[in-house]
């Protein structure tokens, strides 16, 4: 592992807890998805959407406390990003599909933006390793994106 300064060390922690954060965001907007939809094939999906947070949470949680850091079990409690996920639940209680996916997609594009914000690391405090697992990360919700706005796309044609 390459030599990081103390300050370093503490921006990593810092950009990778934002990260832990939003991952903690879709978690709750995916467990309060699963309670309230009765379409099974938006439950199997979101189910695997939180199962995917849970599992980058967890490495990014390992990576934060092998540098002496603390992960965070907060999530993004300001602006757009919080509103939408803790709003999630008015518009599940219609069961509105269409509704329900617009919801779900607006999260996931938070959810991107958090880590292009990452990724972009103006600072280039990132080492290669930790810059390789966020790009990896960001593709997989790249692609849990798609299928959300696919179904929802679809849902406009019916």
């Amino acid at each position: 592992m390459e030599n990081i300064t103390k300050e370093k060390n503490e921006k990593i922690v810092t950009q990778l807890n934002s990260l832990v954060e939003i991952n903690n965001d879709r978690i709750q907007g995916y467990e309060r998805a699963i309670a309230e939809t009765d379409d099974e094939d938006l439950t199997y999906l979101f189910t695997n959407m939180a199962a995917h947070s849970r599992s980058y949470k967890s490495d990014l949680s390992r990576e934060i406390s092998s540098m002496g850091g603390e992960p965070t079990e907060g999530t993004k409690n300001s602006g757009k990003i919080f509103r939408v996920w803790m709003d999630i639940k008015a518009a599940l209680t219609g069961k509105n599909r269409k509704e329900i996916l617009s919801s779900c997609e607006f999260g996931e594009d938070a959810a991107l933006d958090t880590y292009k914000t990452v990724i972009a690391d103006e600072d280039n405090v990132l080492t290669d390793d930790l810059r390789k697992l966020i790009q990896i990360q960001k593709q997989e919700i790249q692609l849990d994106h798609d299928r959300v706005k696919a179904l929802k796309d679809l849902g406009k044609n019916l």
